[in-house]
C-alpha cells in the first residue's frame, strides 16, 4: 500500500519509524519506543547513556542538566557523573533503522562527533602549560591548533574548552611567546599567531587573562601584527585590543601603553582607511573612540592622538564612512568625530569640509538615539566656536535644515543634556535665519546616499 504525500514527509522529518496501519487503514510509521528521547519523544540523533542507565537524546539531556537538574528525568535519581556517554549499539540501531526504512524517504542520522570532556579539555590546557614554561614552540603550536580545531566543532565543545581556563592558559601562552620574541621575534610568529586566532574564539575573557593579554610585550606584539600585512593577523590583533580597551578594570593600563607605541594609531587608522571587513572595522574605530575620550588617560595624551588622527586625515575619513553607513558604523564614527572636534585643529577641518552639515544633520533622528545624541553634541561644538560675521557653519547648518530638525528633535523629546544642547543651537541659529532662505530641508540630501 502506498503511504500518503502528507504521511512520507512527516516520516522523513521524524526520521526511522516502525510501520502500522492507521485508522483509515492507510500505512504509517511510527518511531520504535527504545529509539525515542525520553525527554523530547523524538528520534535520537546523538544517543547518550546516563550513569542511571537510561538513554536520551545528547541535546535534549544536555539542556536539561544546564538547566541545574543534577537528576535522571525518568528515574529521578541522582546523577554520580554529568558527563553523558554515547551509546554507540543504539546509535548503530537506529541508523539500520533508517536504512531500512529508506523507501519511505527516510534518512539515515549521521555518526556524530563525540564532544571534548572537560577531562579532555584541561588535560590539552594542562600540556599547552607545559609547552609555555619550556618554550616549545612547535609542541605549543601543535596543541593550540588541535584545541582550536575542536573549539570550532560546536558551540557546545567551545564552551566546555572556555569553562575550563582556555582563555587564561591561552593568554598567559601569547605573553611568554611575547616575551621571548623580543630577541627572536621570527622564530615565535607561527605559534604566536596560532595563540592569538584560537584566543578570539574564548571570548569574553576574564580579568586573569586580560592581565596577560594586556603585558607590555604582547600589547607590543598586538601592535606589530596590527601593522603586518597578513589580513588574519591584522583583524585578530584588533579584536583581541578592542576586547582588552572594552574592559573598565584593564582600560587604564591597555590605553596607556597603547597611547606609548608610535605606531598604533596609525595602524588603527590604516585598517578603517583600508577596510578588511566591517567587524575589524567597527574594532578600530571603538578602540580609537576609548583612546580619545576616556578619561583613563590624561588629557595631554588625548589631545596628542588627537592631533595625530586629525593629520592623518581622520576628519574627512569619517565624514565620507558617514555617508552610506550602517547603524552600528554610523554610531561609531560619529563617535570619534565628537571626540575629534574636542580639539580646535579637529572643530577647523570638520568646519572647511562640506560634507560635515548635511551628513549631521541627515544623521538626526533618521538613526539611532545614540547617532542624534552625538549628531548634536558635533553641531553644538562646531556652531558654538563659529565666530565669523557671515554665520559660517551656522548658515549651512540651516540652509541644509538643521532648525527644522532640532525643532522636531525637542517636540519628540531626547535625553536632558541633548536637549539642552538643541536650545541652545536653536538661540544661535535663530540669529541667522533671515540670511537663509525657506527650503525644503530633504532637497538637501538628495545627492547623499540614504543607507536608512
Amino acid at each position: 500500500m502506498m503511504i500518503s504525500s502528507w504521511r512520507k514527509r512527516r516520516a522523513a522529518k521524524r526520521a526511522g519509524k516502525e510501520q502500522r496501519r492507521n485508522e483509515n487503514g492507510e500505512m504509517e510509521l511510527t518511531i520504535p519506543r527504545d529509539f525515542r528521547c525520553p525527554i523530547s519523544l523524538d528520534l535520537m540523533n546523538d544517543p547518550v547513556t546516563l550513569s542511571s542507565g537510561i538513554t536520551y537524546d545528547r541535546e535534549s539531556i544536555e539542556k536539561w542538566i544546564e538547566a541545574g537538574n543534577f537528576t535522571c528525568p525518568l528515574t529521578n535519581q541522582v546523577l554520580t557523573s554529568l558527563e553523558p556517554i554515547p551509546n554507540h549499539v543504539t546509535r548503530r540501531k537506529i541508523q539500520d533503522w533508517c536504512v531500512e526504512n529508506r523507501s519511505h524517504g527516510i534518512e539515515r542520522i549521521p555518526t556524530p562527533r563525540v564532544p571534548i570532556s572537560s577531562v579532555d579539555a584541561s588535560e590539552i590546557i594542562s600540556k599547552i602549560d607545559v609547552a609555555r614554561r619550556n618554550q616549545d614552540r612547535e609542541r605549543c603550536r601543535a596543541l593550540v591548533a588541535k584545541l582550536k580545531s575542536l573549539a570550532k566543532e560546536s558551540e557546545r565543545n567551545k564552551q566546555c574548552i572556555a569553562n575550563n581556563g582556555a582563555g587564561s592558559a591561552l593568554s598567559e601562552a601569547f605573553a611568554a611567546f611575547s616575551v621571548a620574541s623580543l630577541s627572536s621575534f621570527d622564530d615565535n610568529i607561527a605559534v604566536l599567531e596560532e595563540i592569538l586566532s584560537a584566543l578570539i574564539t574564548m571570548f569574553p575573557l576574564d580579568g586573569e587573562a586580560k592581565g596577560y593579554l594586556g603585558s607590555a610585550p604582547a600589547m607590543h606584539c598586538l601592535i606589530w601584527f596590527l601593522s603586518s600585512g597578513d589580513l588574519s593577523r591584522r583583524r585578530n590583533s584588533v579584536l583581541a585590543l578592542k576586547e582588552l580597551v572594552s574592559s573598565m578594570e584593564d582600560q587604564r593600563k591597555t590605553l596607556n601603553l597603547l597611547s606609548e607605541i608610535e605606531s598604533a594609531i596609525e595602524a588603527l587608522f590604516k585598517l578603517i582607511k583600508t577596510p578588511i571587513c566591517p567587524t575589524s572595522t567597527k574594532a578600530s574605530l571603538t578602540i580609537i573612540y576609548h583612546m580619545i575620550t576616556s578619561s583613563s588617560t590624561s588629557s595631554s595624551t588625548r589631545q596628542k592622538q588627537v592631533t595625530k588622527l586629525v593629520n592623518l586625515g581622520i576628519v574627512p575619513l569619517m565624514l565620507e564612512t558617514l555617508v552610506d553607513a550602517e547603524r552600528a558604523m554610523c554610531e561609531r564614527a560619529l563617535g570619534v568625530l565628537d571626540g575629534i572636534v574636542d580639539s580646535e585643529r579637529g572643530r577647523e577641518m570638520a568646519c572647511d569640509n562640506a560634507l560635515t552639515m548635511p551628513v549631521l544633520v541627515k544623521k538626526i533622528l533618521r538613526v539611532s538615539n545614540t547617532a542624534t545624541e552625538f549628531s548634536v553634541s558635533i553641531l553644538h561644538k562646531l556652531c558654538k566656536e563659529e565666530q565669523r560675521e557671515d554665520g559660517g557653519v551656522l548658515v549651512e547648518a540651516l540652509q541644509v535644515g538643521a532648525f527644522q530638525k532640532l525643532l522636531l528633535l525637542l517636540q519628540l523629546g531626547c535625553v536632558e543634556k541633548t536637549k539642552e544642547r538643541v536650545s541652545e543651537l536653536l538661540k544661535m541659529l535663530n540669529l541667522h535665519r533671515n540670511k537663509v532662505e525657506c527650503v525644503d530641508p530633504m532637497d538637501n540630501f538628495r545627492d547623499l546616499k540614504r543607507p536608512f
